[in-house]
């Protein structure tokens, strides 16, 4: 009953906010990295969010979360708030990564740190190096899920597509939460969106990815792939497409469309059609996680189906 309520939550909350925007004129104006063609309303991300932790909290005070993994992903609060100012006053990238940095430490704090690192051939346990490897890990995730967030429904539906994944293989109440959180946001921005999710959101789900590839692989070292494959479709596309970016010796801080969604997009798909797609792709993703126990050829099996269908993309948009 209790998601049930949290999906209507999260559900009527991004109602009101989408019309409180809209009678105030607070829209997201086209730009040149926008992908959308008319204003529209952000900021959603703030129904996801106040969903999320109200659920949390549920999921706490009855003892149906770890207290490790609670008090780690309340941190989350601290990127949710500053990213909510981010997205109306345009804070400066120095606050933003300071932030980022807060909270990254502070979700290792909580979780006791990172404490080894499967490399298949070897593992790392020494706690400077799987520390600051988990640190970055943090950082970029938050990132790259900000960077991702650019088309109707894309990242509301690896969230989603992430929480089911991730209770099928793991368990766990805190994935339902976030699921119904995000889905009933999901009602309003996929396909004509109605409204944004905002960095209050994307950066939120950022954190949350990176906390839960953490926590599961001090669990089982060889779960930090598992989690690394689930989110492939992210993280392949905004490394490779930074990588590329720098070999041009372009300027990295600079607004770009270069992200294989983006290209896609630019090609003539719709933003329906470019999402619908990424769910086949997380699906394909899933099988391979589900089927195939040796992580190693899972890892590998995963790369190749990453790398394939970027290249298929290069092919109808150049990478320029």
């Amino acid at each position: 009953m209790i998601y049930l309520f949290l999906l209507i939550m999260s559900f009527v909350l991004t109602y009101l906010i989408k019309n409180y925007y809209i009678k105030h004129a607070i829209l997201d104006e086209v730009n040149e990295r926008s992908s959308h063609t008319v204003p529209t309303p952000h900021g959603g991300g703030i129904a996801l969010s106040i969903t999320w932790f109200l659920g949390l909290f549920y999921l706490y005070f009855t003892s149906q979360i770890d207290a490790t993994l609670f008090y780690t992903l309340l941190v989350g609060i601290i990127i949710s708030v500053v990213s909510f100012f981010d997205d109306f006053y345009d804070l400066s990238p120095k606050i933003r990564l300071l932030t980022q940095g807060v909270v990254a430490f502070g979700g290792l704090y909580f979780l006791g740190g990172f404490k080894s690192l499967d490399l298949f051939l070897f593992s790392i346990d020494n706690q400077i190096v799987t520390n600051i490897f988990a640190f970055l890990l943090i950082v970029w995730f938050i990132n790259l899920y900000n960077f991702l967030d650019g088309i109707n429904g894309y990242a509301g539906s690896e969230a989603v597509f992430l929480s089911i994944a991730g209770f099928i293989l793991f368990g766990g109440s805190h994935f339902i939460v976030l699921g119904v959180a995000v889905l009933g946001f999901l009602v309003w921005n996929f396909g004509n969106a109605k409204i944004f999710m905002g960095d209050v959101g994307s950066t939120l789900l950022g954190y949350n990815v990176a906390i839960f590839t953490i926590y599961y692989a001090n669990q089982k070292p060889t779960n930090l792939w598992i989690w690394i494959i689930l989110f492939g479709i992210f993280w392949f596309d905004a490394t490779l497409t930074l990588i590329r970016r720098k070999l041009n010796a372009e300027k990295l801080s600079q607004a770009h469309k270069k992200h294989a969604y983006q290209r896609l997009n630019q090609a003539g798909w719709s933003h329906q059609k470019v999402t619908n797609y990424s769910i086949t792709v997380n699906i394909l993703l899933f099988c391979i996680v589900y089927f195939i126990p040796n992580t190693f050829v899972a890892f590998a099996l995963s790369l190749m189906l990453l790398y394939s269908i970027i290249k298929v993309i290069d092919n109808k948009e150049s990478f320029r």
